[in-house]
């Protein structure tokens, strides 16, 4: 079974907590695992070089920083790294 690992960047909560769940809602439907994982810890944020928060990570690279995408961007960039890690 594939796995597709999502990160949250963001230091507020909330705003960590709204963009994390659009993201799990994103792969509903998917026969994978997923990881989703907030990081809010800004010397962590800063190791994946995006000027601003929020930020989303699919599988290790960053999809957007600096706003909060709409929930088809994000079901669009989950149902890509799907499709690229072979699974169907």
């Amino acid at each position: 079974m594939s796995r597709i690992s999502i990160k949250v960047l963001e230091t507020e909560f909330q705003k960590a907590e709204a963009l994390a769940m659009e993201a799990i809602n994103a792969t509903l439907g998917l026969p994978t695992v997923i990881e989703v994982e907030r990081i809010r810890d800004m010397e962590k944020i800063k190791k994946y070089n995006i000027p601003e928060t929020p930020g989303l990570v699919i599988n290790n690279k960053v999809k957007v920083y600096g706003r909060v995408p709409k929930f088809e961007e994000i079901k669009k960039w989950v149902r890509e790294e799907y499709n690229a890690a072979g699974a169907n």
